[in-house]
């Protein structure tokens, strides 16, 4: 009995370690991106360094139209970092406005 209970939380907290590679919004159109998030985030903490606090990725006008977009957290306040999903390119680099996303 001791094993199972052990074997149960050896999975647990595999899949609970796994989650934030998962944790942004848009996973269904990560096919369509050309660039990974992980290529997408050093682009962001390039453009903006800080502490990521959200990503996504989304269809939205400008660039290729999907782009990931960061909130990106610093001394000076909450940044927002669009990276267009096809190119790299930064495409938004703002501070974050009384309505975020």
């Amino acid at each position: 009995m001791k094993e199972e209970i052990g074997i149960i939380l050896v999975a647990v907290g595999v899949i609970v370690t796994s989650i934030p590679a998962f944790a942004f919004t848009g996973q269904q159109y990560a096919r369509e991106a050309k660039i990974s998030l992980e290529q997408a985030r050093a682009a962001a903490l390039k453009a903006h360094p800080g502490k990521i606090t959200d990503e996504e990725l989304e269809k939205e006008a400008g660039g290729s139209g999907l782009r990931y977009s960061f909130d990106i957290a610093s001394k000076q306040g909450t940044q927002e970092v669009g990276v267009d999903a096809q190119t790299g390119a930064v495409l938004e680099n703002r501070a974050e406005g009384p309505n975020p996303d």
